[in-house]
């Protein structure tokens, strides 16, 4: 499979059985799926997505929206858990516009899953942490 690096976008190679042993950036070293979330920009957003090797779920979000103040940690937990399966990015509306009117994002938090690039699934609202996995499990990622 091939993974795109969340810090300098450099694509690598990692089998599929290799994914669990923390694969590392051949470029830069850093991890390539590193249990958090990775903060996408204007500049980043469609590599990332288009190159991940993973389905993507990306939260957009505002720091000033209580309802995704309380989702931030739920999604990190759920990022930690989920690492080799799907996956977890974050955009901050506030600070990258362009993105969000591109994606059609009307309300906050809102959470859109993409597979080989392109959207497949999408849903809105703060959940739990058995709400988001039950969410994902819906769409085929376990």
């Amino acid at each position: 499979m091939e993974l795109a690096c969340p810090h300098c976008l450099a694509i690598n190679r990692v089998p599929d059985e290799r994914l669990a042993d923390a694969p590392k950036c051949g470029q830069c070293s850093s991890p390539l799926l590193p249990g958090k979330p990775v903060d996408l920009t204007a500049g980043n957003f469609d590599r990332f997505i288009a190159k991940a090797g993973l389905p993507v779920l990306v939260d957009f979000w505002a720091g000033w929206c209580g309802p995704c103040k309380m989702m931030g940690p739920i999604f990190q937990q759920v990022a930690a858990e989920m690492s080799t399966h799907v996956r977890f990015a974050k955009v901050d509306t506030e600070a990258q516009p362009q993105v969000s009117m591109r994606h059609h994002i009307k309300g906050i938090p809102s959470l859109i899953l993409f597979k080989n690039g392109a959207e497949v699934a999408r849903t809105s609202g703060a959940m739990e942490a058995h709400a988001l996995k039950r969410w994902l499990a819906s769409q085929g990622i376990h």
